[in-house]
């Protein structure tokens, strides 16, 4: 989900036009998504090259994604896969993902992304007891924010020692530091990255890409 870290529009235009590389499959699709009444969904383009290069810097083949909206990321995601990669792809809205899968289809990935139309603790929860911990090297949370600390903890449990979590919108568009702001949304993205801050099981680092991106890398 795309938010508004007060970047000039000119340096957004500059970045991208000298280092994103983006799929022709995936630029018509954040086009058509653009007009859609929630497009702020989706990651600008700089993002989902930075998950893309993530990806293949980790060497993952197995990775997670919790909250798909049109698919943008999990494209990105299945691109950057090698042969025989796969995304456990968790949303609970059809009408959405069936332009994903649209999408998938033409950019010729959609046998790699196996997309799970239920809560996504759901599907969490049945990867772990059907035996998939630490199976994953990589996973992406950009899902309701309130359930953050749930799908972190999940996620730390199917995911490899040394790899990564990538959660997305932890800086909400500056309204982690308004104090005055007690919304359920803002006051869960607050105490999770206060609990990141304090979590010794991961090394963190937090960026300041879109709308706020933590790493969190699982410690061997």
């Amino acid at each position: 989900m795309a938010g508004d870290l007060s970047i000039p529009i000119e340096i957004l235009s500059y970045l991208r036009s000298v280092s994103v590389r983006e799929h022709p499959v995936m630029r018509r699709l954040r086009e058509e998504t653009a007009n859609h009444p929630r497009a702020n969904f989706q990651i600008p383009p700089e993002h989902a090259q930075f998950l893309s290069w993530l990806i293949q810097v980790t060497g993952a083949r197995c990775t997670i994604e919790i909250g798909v909206f049109t698919g943008y990321s999990s494209l990105a995601a299945a691109l950057a896969l090698p042969p025989g990669g796969r995304i456990v792809a968790c949303d609970i809205d059809a009408e959405y993902t069936a332009v994903a899968r649209r999408y998938w289809k033409e950019a010729g990935v959609e046998e790699r992304i196996d997309l799970r139309l239920q809560p996504a603790l759901v599907t969490l929860r049945e990867l772990i007891t059907q035996g998939e911990r630490g199976a994953f090297d990589f996973a992406f949370i950009d899902a309701d924010k309130t359930n953050y600390g749930n799908y972190y903890e999940c996620c730390l449990e199917l995911v490899r020692p040394g790899g990564v979590i990538m959660i997305d919108n932890v800086l909400w568009s500056g309204r982690v530091i308004d104090y005055s702001d007690h919304t359920p949304d803002t006051e869960a993205l607050r105490a999770f990255n206060e609990k990141l801050a304090r979590d010794d099981r991961v090394s963190l680092s937090m960026l300041p890409l879109g709308d706020g991106v933590t790493l969190a890398r699982k410690r061997p």
